[in-house]
């Protein structure tokens, strides 16, 4: 599986150890339990476990870097995926840009003021005065998210994202899922065989 998504990395063009190490973020979770598991006396599934949330991230993170969220979040909606969850998927790509945007403005303003980041590294009232920091950037998102979505609904917003062209099912797409779905397969057979 690991040799697949390598190939699906080359062939997406991306950098693979760029790739490789952003899909890394997942293992000091996962890791917590695996640690469990190996001290519960059973380390294959400790490893099983490290293992495919790696691959899994690594799967995650091809699709994601290939497939625009708009075009990613229909074909999962063609799919049957609950609409709920990709409306709270839809909205939490793009409020995050608005809480990112307000952090950046929040930083100009401090480092306008002569803050730094030394100055908020220990003692008592710089933890309160990073936590207040943090309090005022969810108010203040809080506040551009709720402008935001007034005005979408002000738009016609109707609680569905619509996209501006129809999803095809070309021939490519046909040949990238017979691809997809027999390559693991003929690899476990493989592996089985082998072993």
């Amino acid at each position: 599986m690991f040799a697949l998504l390598l190939a699906a990395v080359i062939a997406a063009r991306l950098p693979l150890a760029g790739a490789l190490g952003r899909a890394g973020i997942v293992l000091p979770f996962t890791a917590v339990f695996a640690a469990i598991c190996w001290l519960a006396g059973d380390p294959v599934r400790g490893i099983a476990l490290l293992l495919k949330s790696y691959l899994s991230a690594l799967a995650v993170l091809v699709a994601v870097s290939t497939t625009p969220l708009p075009v990613l979040i229909r074909g999962l909606e063609t799919m049957g995926v609950p609409r709920f969850l990709l409306m709270v998927a839809q909205f939490l790509y793009r409020y995050l840009f608005v809480i990112s945007e307000e952090a950046q403005h929040m930083s100009k303003a401090a480092a306008s003021r002569g803050a730094t980041a030394r100055s908020l590294v220990g003692g008592r009232s710089r933890f309160r005065a990073a936590a207040g920091a943090l309090a005022v950037l969810f108010a203040r998102s809080y506040g551009r998210a709720e402008d935001v979505h007034r005005a979408m609904l002000a738009r016609g917003f109707a609680g569905h994202f619509r996209t501006l062209g129809a999803l095809d099912f070309r021939r490519s797409d046909a040949c990238f899922a017979a691809l997809a779905s027999l390559a693991p397969v003929l690899l476990r057979v493989a592996v089985e065989r082998a072993g």
